[in-house]
């Protein structure tokens, strides 16, 4: 990767599977091979029946690479396209157990060995355990993909570091950083399935019970923060027992299968507050929380009725929800435009971020401990705590600083908690200490009020604009922070009880509320500076547009049509290196959520991110992600995994994209040609289909899909057992 003026410091059994019958037209002409691909959409559940669709594709190809994000549509004569054939193909399906050969492929061979080539498989896998009716795929057309983007879609990503630091830099002047240890990558691939004692939810920097026994205290919640592994596993996570291909959104808002999370203790604890109930054989959500037991809708709009300036989906677009229990607010407030990232602890009670990702709804295991959550500054617009059991009036406020750390200035903080609205001895106390802290902070008090429906209540607070308030404090306590020290450096960068003052040179971020949902999605935020290099190496608000021209040009033209995903099954999606955004953004007209993840050594493009009404975290993908198994529909990966294997074994991180995604799931990989063949070598390994393969001028891109294969023999981690 081209280098700017920054540098990295840096601190049951299987299912059973289909044969596959893939047909490949090729065409000559004027030096290009056109291949038609076959598009499958495999059924869900047998109340949300199978949708086929389309592939409609196109290789094309110039003589000279295309500038970067140039739209090179046309590069194919008009008349090409009339004369495309379309071709049907029939599917037939062959039982196999999972010790089995994956099935063989026919293909139409091509006695030119001409650049570009391309393959698509079509692939349908039938579980055991899932007796999910699946509508037979008939009458399949075969089309060329559009003229537009085949080549297009491979378009070299090349990033320069250009005016955005990197995360790890930015950390690294804060403490000394983790060095990954250098390891080549394996030629051959064993797959062994993990002996943990958590089993089918293992998490391995959060179930390293080898790295647990040796922490000193737990008062801090040490023991529920992240502890790697000196060696990320290279075995795969189990599947439970009865496992079925996971329910649709947005009915699986309300209900999902029991069998995917077999987890009763909420139930049991929780029933009478409607956050979860056991119903035959699925777990049901009826919406309630703690403070919302009679729903969270009418939670929600009794918020904006009490706090009208907070304007759900217009001005509060990006919000964390602390302590977020199954997630049922974030869950609900999808409906009011609104994006949550809701966190929770993998504590006492068990599952509640689990069921979170299998209901749809965005979440992430963490907890507010001794060090920063993976966030930059001044990113969210409203912060909410229901209950949330967090001690945020002790140890100087250190706990609440970190949320005025996250905080916009001008942003709320909606405290739905006991100490607002009882009285008894303790709850007094703690809201005398509250009110304390939070004057001292200079937070506005806007509004108290109660709701008689739910009998509770909450105290909103709004977080200054300006220094004005700081400087005319008696005391400086809590601390305003030190001028070095980085409000946002956060990997591993431990927590301090200071206050960072509001910017207020009208050319930084955070000085002015972003513009309302949706134009900020579009807009180029007012702090990126023409006489500073983008990531691409344009003029930064250059460099924004033409990356969100791109991928908007390659979803529509490419990935909604051209690669046979039936998209009305993909509700949770990762972007695993994340510029701008550019991705999810391109998808802002479906029903899905994407995870915008930042590596350590990328740009630090996330506060752009939030700035555009996305979200997203911080991540070295030399570690594993703090998520629970089979928690993504679709991961997405551009040019990712190339520089990955210069610091990790490639096999690990092919081993947690598997822990991740759920069966059935599919990992979209833009990569040169070495790493696409590598890692397309990698999923046939591990018995998944593969979908799409295809490259032109040492780019390549790879579709595939992962099945419910596991091996047979077990790897045990002595760390992770009790």
């Amino acid at each position: 990767m081209a280098q700017g003026k920054y540098s990295r410091v840096d601190g049951k059994k299987s299912s059973c599977s289909t044969a596959t019958i893939v047909v490949v037209f090729g065409v000559c002409l004027i030096g290009v091979w056109m291949f038609m691909s076959t598009s499958i959409a495999p059924g869900q559940n047998q109340d949300l029946p199978a949708q086929h669709s389309k592939t409609e594709s196109k290789a094309k190809v110039s003589t000279n690479p295309s500038p970067l994000f140039e739209d090179n549509s046309g590069d194919l004569p008009e008349d090409t396209m009339k004369d495309e054939v379309n071709q049907e193909t029939t599917q037939g399906t062959t039982e196999k157990t999972s010790n089995e050969e994956e099935p063989s492929k026919m293909e139409a061979e091509n006695t030119n060995d001409e650049e570009p080539t391309s393959r698509n498989e079509e692939s349908n896998t039938d579980s055991e355990v899932d007796k999910q009716e699946k509508k037979p795929e008939t009458d399949k057309k075969t089309e060329s993909f559009p003229a537009a983007d085949q080549s297009e879609i491979l378009n070299e990503s090349r990033t320069e570091n250009g005016a955005f630091s990197t995360q790890a830099a930015e950390s690294a002047s804060e403490k000394e950083s983790r060095q990954p240890d250098v390891l080549k990558n394996q030629d051959g691939y064993e797959w062994k399935t993990c002996n943990v004692t958590t089993g089918p939810d293992f998490i391995p920097c959060l179930d390293n019970i080898g790295a647990l026994r040796k922490i000193r205290t737990t008062l801090h919640y040490e023991h529920r923060e992240r502890h790697c592994p000196v060696e990320s596993p290279t075995c795969l996570v189990p599947l439970p027992q009865g496992y079925k291909t996971p329910i649709r959104w947005p009915r699986s808002r309300d209900q999902i299968w029991y069998n995917n999370v077999p987890r009763t203790k909420l139930a049991e604890v929780k029933g009478h507050q409607n956050w979860v109930k056991v119903t035959g054989e699925y777990l049901s959500f009826p919406g309630g929380g703690t403070q919302f037991k009679n729903g969270a809708l009418h939670y929600i709009d009794h918020i904006k009725k009490s706090l009208p300036d907070i304007k759900w989906g217009k001005r509060t677009r990006v919000i964390l929800d602390v302590g977020c229990g199954v997630a049922s607010f974030g869950g609900y407030l999808f409906e009011r435009d609104v994006i949550t990232m809701s966190f929770a602890p993998k504590d006492e009670h068990e599952a509640q971020v689990q069921f979170a990702l299998e209901r749809g709804i965005p979440a992430i295991s963490a907890v507010m401990g001794t060090q920063r959550l993976p966030f930059p500054s001044k990113i969210f617009d409203a912060i909410h705590c229901a209950r949330c059991r967090v001690p945020w009036h002790i140890e100087g406020g250190k706990l609440l600083l970190e949320l005025n750390r996250l905080l916009r200035p001008g942003g709320y903080f909606i405290w739905s908690a006991t100490p607002v609205y009882q009285n008894n001895t303790e709850d007094a106390e703690i809201w005398k200490a509250m009110s304390k802290l939070t004057k001292a902070m200079c937070w506005e008090l806007v509004v108290i009020y109660s709701d008689k429906l739910n009998q509770v209540g909450a105290a909103i607070y709004k977080k200054p604009t300006s220094n004005e308030c700081y400087e005319n404090r008696q005391q400086n306590d809590p601390p305003i922070c030190e001028t070095n020290d980085d409000p946002d450096a956060i990997w591993n960068v431990e927590l301090e009880a200071c206050m960072h003052k509001a910017p207020v040179d009208e050319s930084i971020r955070g000085t002015k509320w972003p513009k309302t949902w949706p134009q900020r999605l579009e807009s180029p935020p007012y702090w990126l500076k023409s006489t500073e290099s983008g990531v691409y190496g344009k003029p930064a608000p250059e460099d924004f547009t033409a990356d969100y021209e791109h991928w908007k040009r390659v979803v529509s033209k490419s990935y909604l049509n051209g690669l046979g995903i039936d998209w009305s099954s993909i509700r949770n999606i990762m972007d695993m290196r994340s510029i701008y955004g550019g991705f999810a953004a391109a998808l802002k007209d479906l029903n899905v959520w994407v995870m915008n993840v930042v590596p350590l050594d990328s740009p630090d493009t996330l506060p752009i991110i939030y700035e555009r009404g996305l979200f997203g975290i911080y991540h070295n993908w030399c570690e594993s992600f703090s998520t629970y198994p089979r928690s993504y529909d679709l991961l997405h990966a551009d040019h990712l995994f190339s520089d990955l294997k210069k610091r990790c074994k490639l096999a690990s991180v092919i081993a947690e994209v598997d822990r991740i995604l759920r069966p059935e799931g599919k990992l979209i990989v833009r990569d040169n040609v070495e790493t696409i063949a590598e890692i397309e070598n990698m999923a046939k390994s591990l018995h998944w289909n593969v979908r799409m393969s295809y490259n032109k001028d040492n780019e390549g891109l790879l579709c595939v899909e992962k099945t419910l294969w596991r091996p047979i023999e077990v790897e045990t981690l002595a760390y992770a057992i009790q």
